[in-house]
């Protein structure tokens, strides 16, 4: 391993010089690299000759773009993962990491690297959840280029994750903000206002979103066989993602059984006699008995109904009369899904179930009490209002 400098003029008489690497790879082949500063030559001949020493140094001719490598892993991955997630994989792939740094060799894409294409996403307004998401997937790919001895470094492993992931998640938190009763999560009264208006096919459906707190995703995929009717029960066991593919629950937890009360259980006894038959055996089936369309649930069932509810907001459209326009408060069913997890944390005397958090946890299928407690830990009861502190003083001085 040899650092030297390299002079010569050019065609017009101008003097150029570069230090020059020359080393021998693991493979007994010669190399060279050059660089415009000595420290920088120095750093690589310092870095190269630890990894020639352990055989696992590749050269840049060697090496593959990020393009290339994205591609390895995307073929890996259509044989382990489920399609809804492929899709994902494909889509950052393809808008976020080839569009800036397709073209890159591994072998320089480096931590600083990393950190330009990280603050290039954030100064192009993808938001922290987005960005942090296609770092994961930049990782995978790196991960998998590494055990095809493409790359030896993964550059976004060697950053520093406990600070960088602490700023993501308060980056992350600090945009959405904390989930407000009457602006996320619909009030006691504008459900109710709902329930009054449900009726014909999405009936079933809405009732079994803001009384079992299922996914969307669950909802679409729920079967006849996991409805219990006997003990009033809903079993959660699979679930059709964005692309209409039945599939097992996003993680572990997922799978659960759900207690649900008897107007959610009469409601599906009624819809069962009127439910279009598929050979899914879906409970809530589009007219032709297969996976029902979100956008389908969201634009003619949950928006229609929260208009008839007279849960709305004015738009800045104005109709024949010069009035603004209505449009539903809450546009997607998750709203429902917050509600849901809003009653099983408030107390009885709120009409709530008082449910402790990791019974919350369960019931929402989170994988971990963590998720259940960033996103709902304000919603708990605090047990240090004055009517608690009044009744723990009369018990200490009594």
């Amino acid at each position: 391993m040899s650092v030297r400098k390299r002079e010569w003029t050019t065609p017009k008489g101008v003097e150029r010089f570069a230090w020059v690497v020359d080393y021998v790879d693991t493979t007994g082949k010669r190399r060279m690299r050059t660089f415009r500063l000595k420290k920088e030559a120095d750093q690589f001949a310092a870095t190269a000759t630890v990894e020639v020493r352990e055989g696992v140094h590749v050269a840049d001719t060697a090496s593959v773009t990020v393009e290339t490598a994205g591609k390895l892993w995307l073929k890996s991955a259509e044989r382990r993962v489920e399609h809804g997630t492929l899709v994902q994989y494909r889509q950052h792939m393809n808008l976020h990491i080839v569009p800036a740094i397709g073209q890159v060799l591994l072998s320089r894409l480096t931590v600083p690297a990393v950190r330009e294409f990280e603050e290039t996403m954030r100064e192009a307004g993808k938001s922290p959840a987005m960005v942090r998401k296609v770092l994961v997937s930049l990782g995978s790919i790196l991960a998998d280029a590494q055990e095809r001895g493409l790359v030896v470094r993964n550059a976004i492993r060697e950053k520093s994750r406990t600070r960088q992931k602490g700023r993501d998640m308060r980056l992350e938190k600090r945009h959405r903000g904390k989930l407000k009763v009457g602006v996320d999560i619909p009030t006691r009264e504008e459900v109710k206002a709902l329930v009054a208006v449900l009726e014909g096919r999405w009936r079933p459906l809405l009732l079994t979103a803001i009384f079992a707190g299922l996914r969307a995703s669950e909802l679409r995929g729920l079967r006849w066989s996991d409805v219990d009717f006997a003990r009033q029960l809903i079993h959660v066991r699979q679930r059709a993602d964005f692309t209409n593919e039945i599939g097992r629950p996003k993680s572990e937890a997922g799978e659960r059984s759900v207690p649900v009360p008897p107007m959610v259980i009469n409601t599906l006894k009624e819809w069962k006699l009127a439910c279009p038959k598929g050979d899914a055996d879906l409970v809530l089936p589009n007219g032709s008995g297969n996976v029902e369309s979100h956008t389908n649930i969201v634009r003619r069932g949950l928006q229609p109904a929260m208009i008839a509810a007279g849960v709305t907001i004015a738009t800045d459209e104005l109709d024949d009369q010069g009035k603004p326009v209505l449009a539903a408060k809450y546009t997607g069913l998750h709203s429902l899904r917050h509600f849901y997890a809003s009653w099983l944390i408030n107390r009885r005397e709120d009409g709530g179930l008082g449910l402790p958090p990791k019974s919350v946890q369960e019931r929402l299928g989170h994988a971990t009490i963590s998720l259940t407690l960033d996103t709902y830990s304000h919603l708990f009861p605090s047990m240090d209002d004055a009517s608690e502190l009044a009744l723990a003083e009369a018990a200490l001085l009594s």
